[in-house]
């Protein structure tokens, strides 16, 4: 099996702020990594120095057996990775359809039209504006658009946020669905019981550091360290 993302010794800071402290992950070929912690635990930055957004300061980044520290966002994606950041960051004085039309074309499955098959929700509101959208419609749009880039690798950071429970569920089929298409995956998500569902693996942050790597179904059937690493209740 392939290793799809290795980042190894990552510290990041916010200008003289250390935010992560020698983070170590890895995600392989077909995998669905689940990334959990409380608020400020580091997840989104962990996101952002992969992708060259808030590069590390020390530590390596390697995707698909090529080292990308350093390297811009725009160098990183173009390796066939696709990112649908914290807040979904669409365009929302574009219609949905305008919204699917930014991303390059590239060969592969997935075109609009295979998207609208996915999201039949976006293609009934393909010529709403997107700030018209409600926060589920968002998400569907913003990951319609990673996968218009057809990547091998989607990083997917909290893509349930603020979402009714029933679109919710909706949008973590979704997620299912790619994983068992063998798309490589990295989930970050504070809904831990949810993601543990989807995923593989686990890696628990706490602080900026690994709390915690392992089976995910060995840490969901310990629903208190779940609790305690994660900071997350049962929902329900």
């Amino acid at each position: 099996m392939s290793t799809v993302l290795a980042a190894d010794d990552l510290n990041t800071y916010y200008g003289k702020s250390h935010i992560l402290h020698g983070v170590s992950l890895s995600v392989n070929e077909g995998e669905l990594i689940a990334l959990l912690g409380r608020n400020g635990a580091g997840k989104t930055t962990t996101m952002r120095s992969i992708m060259g957004l808030t590069p590390p300061r020390s530590g390596r980044v390697q995707l698909f057996g090529q080292d990308v520290t350093g390297k811009p966002p725009y160098r990183i994606a173009s390796l066939g990775v696709g990112y649908v950041p914290e807040g979904r960051k669409i365009f929302g004085h574009l219609t949905v359809h305008e919204n699917l039309l930014v991303p390059p074309q590239t060969k592969g499955p997935w075109t609009i039209d295979a998207v609208y098959k996915l999201f039949p929700r976006l293609e009934e509101r393909r010529t709403s504006k997107g700030g018209r959208l409600s926060g589920g419609e968002q998400e569907m749009l913003a990951i319609a658009r990673a996968l218009l880039l057809n990547p091998r690798f989607l990083i997917l950071d909290e893509p349930s946020q603020g979402l009714a429970p029933v679109i919710v569920q909706e949008v973590m089929r979704t997620i299912a669905r790619m994983k068992s298409e063998g798309m490589s995956i990295l989930l970050v998500e504070q809904n831990a019981f949810l993601a543990l569902q989807l995923a593989d693996r686990a890696y628990v942050l706490s602080d900026g550091e690994v709390a915690y790597h392992g089976p995910a179904a060995e840490l969901a059937a310990d629903k208190e360290r779940i609790e305690a690493l994660a900071g997350v209740a049962h929902a329900g």
